[in-house]
């Protein structure tokens, strides 16, 4: 089923069916606009005078239940361990996720408190009044830094997938097509490298593995980050999540025409995010050197869902700029995103 026709369906009977299963008869419920790559449908569920809901739809049928309960259960345990998460609600028969069947087709539904304060984009990307930007830098590191100290010492019911389950080399075989051929064969060699790393405790559990102020919302009364949207969470590098951050971090200085001001820059902001990730958990130094390989591990899970959107929409292949500008990355080991180096324009930012 594509999305419209979940759509209608929902309408018709899963919406009304999973508001006695949550008690939400009274709330007025709305379908909130999808993200780019999207693989649910969400709605706000609001109500006068109650506290104000997100509830989930999966429809996909490339995840079994037990996926959907190790993601749950891991947000409940970070909650209930301090975390700053948005807790998963139950329903009325105690249970973290349903499962409603409905014409020969199956959907999980999850109910979630909605994050207090907003995103950054919901406020124009301006922080906190009279409050410096680094403030945010050091607390996106810090809310981080505590979500791994705590996978650290998780020990999971239901397992969520390991990373290498979905990243390896028979997985790029079938879906990067023989016509990138120098991608496919840079993709696996850097599988290879990932795969030698140390994966011990303090290195490699639990990751949120889509870190970025789109899955997550500012309280701006106190500058508090609450984390949401662990849809893709898995078992990994903890150096993964960091590199993420470290890219995100591009977006404020990618207009800056000059390579050495933007190098100063994300050393800076990396280096504050670093000292709030580590008020909280430690990561060694040898770790963090290998920062540009998980930085290409991050251009690799773009391409990666780039394909799979693609599969699961049966769209024919597009190479874009952006797309083609990740490739060149990779194929010419063009390392940091190509963010100093001479192809990068301030005036595309990311294209070629």
């Amino acid at each position: 089923m594509n999305r419209n026709e979940v759509i209608k369906v929902c309408d018709e009977f899963l919406l009304s069916a999973i508001s006695k299963l949550y008690g939400l008869e009274e709330y007025r419920i709305g379908l909130i606009s999808p993200h780019e790559g999207g693989r649910n449908l969400v709605y706000l569920c609001e109500k006068e005078g109650s506290k104000t809901k997100i509830l989930r739809i999966s429809y996909l049928n490339d995840r079994r239940l037990e996926d959907y309960l190790g993601e749950l259960e891991y947000i409940n345990y970070l909650f209930n361990h301090g975390g700053s998460v948005s807790n998963v609600i139950p329903s009325l028969n105690g249970n973290i996720l349903e499962k409603i069947s409905y014409n020969g087709h199956t959907f999980f539904a999850s109910l979630f408190e909605k994050a207090k304060g907003k995103r950054l984009v919901e406020n124009n990307y301006k922080y906190r009044e009279g409050v410096e930007i680094t403030e945010y830098y050091y607390n996106c590191g810090k809310t981080l830094g505590k979500l791994h100290q705590l996978s650290k010492e998780y020990a999971p019911v239901h397992s969520r997938y390991n990373f290498f389950d979905k990243y390896n080399e028979n997985y790029i075989d079938e879906l990067i097509p023989d016509t990138l051929s120098l991608l496919k064969t840079k993709l696996k060699d850097l599988i290879k490298t990932l795969k030698n790393f140390n994966k011990s405790r303090e290195n490699f559990g639990m990751i949120h593995f889509d870190y970025n102020d789109g899955n997550y919302s500012i309280d701006f009364d106190n500058g508090q980050i609450t984390v949401y949207d662990f849809d893709n969470s898995c078992l990994g590098y903890y150096m993964y999540d960091l590199a993420d951050l470290w890219t995100q971090g591009v977006g404020w200085i990618q207009f800056e025409p000059d390579p050495k001001k933007r190098r100063k820059f994300m050393k800076d902001y990396f280096t504050i995010i670093l000292e709030g990730y580590r008020s909280e958990t430690d990561i060694a130094d040898n770790m963090l050197n290998k920062l540009p390989v998980f930085i290409n591990a991050t251009i690799m899970e773009n391409i990666v869902d780039k394909y799979e959107r693609m599969k699961n929409t049966e769209n024919d292949p597009v190479c874009d700029k952006e797309f083609m500008y990740l490739v060149k990355c990779l194929e010419d080991d063009i390392p940091y995103k190509g963010f100093f180096h001479e192809m990068y324009s301030n005036d595309a930012p990311f294209e070629f």
